[in-house]
């Protein structure tokens, strides 16, 4: 059981978690020096600067949308006020661990829409791939620059009971969240300046120089001087202000659908000084609504002819299309073969140990333990769908039972991992609330990893849950130089 005993912090426990701020060796971590300073600060100043914070977050726009709830349409990511702190000794061992996972990767997805090596040896079950919904056919023999297919990785670690980071769940598609560890940080050196000043916090305010670079590395040869634009969905996407955020940190222009049009077979935006060449996007929707040609045809979200474009080489996607069989929850098991496979190396960064229902004997496995295992289905995000068995009623776990027998290739099933805590302001003080990191890599001839990532954190006592749209919120993340 981790305790501090002075200041704002007196009396804080675990409660026999990993502890992010004041675990292992806190001296050795860097943690001493923050706990000494928050030790300063009185519990009516702490939680009044923490509504001051959130306020602030509204009236700056930095919200998302929850569609389904008519009661509040634009609401904040909550905004914990003490930081989450990764060494710089963890940090270098993150780093590492992503960057062999991006690689791995796209290594991956290059092979499985060219030679498909990794499908004939039997490393990953070929109909696992070739019947995969996000399997996209048409990517078949297109060749990308660099074999980059992931060019903005967002990797879901949590750290167990001993302090070992593990992969919870890798996200290929579109990312989101990046946002709000620049903005967690900005509002830190806003509300708390003496908590921040002198500390040695790596900064974050590069990301979109960074990725303005990347995208215009994989644009198409020849082109010096790329024009680069961001696609979105329109305002009523939940991750709009993110859109925002990143045309205006990138200086490139955010465009939807009905702004880009095709003509022999390049892509081009309209402007009021009529059609500019656009050579890189960075597309903030899913496959199916990209291309009414290919995909959805009643999609009125994408660019009729934008298939024809990327695959004649005149336009470069990011991320690529097809990249979402990398992310299903089922392949997230065979990572660490397809890390051994291609790279000859132990995965860094371990999975947590994963159950593969379409098998019988992960089935047989998930069935028989029911009730001490987490059990996820592959196509959901955002937390919905999942069973904590542990922490189920009798009937919520036959109604899992039934899905999984139903359907058992929708599902996966892992050990419930007692997830680290960090101190956390409650309406009740300071207590330990359950953390996961998401970092962002940022790839294109080769792989950056953003210093630190979005701390989410499950607000809700007890509950393991930490996604936005089931009531999480967010942490500023530093990493001590």
């Amino acid at each position: 059981m981790t305790y501090a005993t002075s200041g704002l912090l007196a009396g804080y426990g675990s409660n026999g978690f990993f502890d992010e701020l004041l675990g292992g060796d806190p001296a050795a971590r860097g943690a001493t020096a923050i706990a000494d300073r928050l030790a300063l600060v009185e519990l009516a100043d702490l939680q009044q600067r923490s509504k001051d914070a959130e306020r602030e977050l509204f009236n700056l726009g930095i919200t998302f949308l929850i569609l389904s709830d008519r009661e509040a349409v634009d609401r904040i990511l909550p905004f914990d006020v003490i930081p989450r702190l990764v060494s710089a000794a963890e940090w270098q061992h993150l780093e590492a661990g992503v960057t062999q996972r991006v690689k791995a990767l796209n290594l991956f997805l290059n092979d499985v829409y060219h030679d498909q090596h990794v499908l004939k040896d039997g490393i990953v079950p070929a109909d696992l791939i070739l019947g995969h919904a996000c399997y996209v056919p048409a990517m078949r023999e297109i060749d990308l620059p660099f074999g980059t297919y992931v060019h903005i990785l967002g990797i879901d670690l949590v750290r167990d009971a001993e302090g070992t980071f593990r992969v919870l769940e890798d996200n290929c598609r579109c990312p989101s969240g990046v946002s709000y560890v620049v903005e967690n940080r900005h509002m830190m050196q806003r509300a708390f300046p003496e908590l921040v000043a002198n500390i040695g916090v790596r900064s974050v305010d590069n990301y979109g120089n960074k990725l303005h670079a990347a995208l215009c590395e994989i644009a198409p040869h020849g082109i010096e001087q790329p024009r680069v634009v961001l696609l979105s969905p329109g305002t009523y996407n939940s991750a709009y202000f993110e859109h925002v955020f990143l045309s205006r940190e990138m200086g490139v222009p955010l465009v939807e659908g009905r702004d880009l049009v095709v003509e022999d077979d390049l892509v081009y935006m309209k402007t009021t000084d009529g059609l500019a060449g656009v050579d890189v996007i960075y597309r903030r929707i899913g496959d199916d609504f990209l291309d009414p040609e290919v995909f959805r045809p009643e999609s009125l979200l994408g660019v009729p002819g934008l298939m024809r474009a990327y695959a004649k080489g005149n336009v470069a996607l990011a991320n690529a299309i097809g990249t979402g069989v990398a992310d299903d929850k089922a392949v997230y098991a065979y990572m660490p073969r397809i890390i051994r496979y291609y790279l000859d190396e132990e995965a860094i960064l371990p999975n947590v140990e994963t159950h593969i229902c379409r098998e019988r004997e992960g089935l047989d496995y998930t069935l028989s333990r029911l009730d001490q295992l987490v059990v996820k289905p592959v196509g959901e995000a955002g937390g919905y769908g999942i069973t904590i068995g542990p922490k189920a009623t009798r009937e919520e776990l036959d109604i899992c039972r039934e899905r999984l027998l139903a359907d058992p290739a929708n599902y996966i099933s892992q050990p419930m991992v007692p997830l680290s805590v960090c101190p956390t302001l409650t309406e009740d003080g300071i207590e330990p609330r359950h953390v996961d990191l998401r970092p962002f890599a940022v790839t294109g001839r080769d792989t950056w990893v953003l210093p630190g990532g979005l701390t989410r954190v499950a607000l809700r006592k007890g509950t393991l849950i930490v996604n936005s749209s089931q009531g999480g919120g967010s942490k500023d993340t530093w990493v001590l130089g």
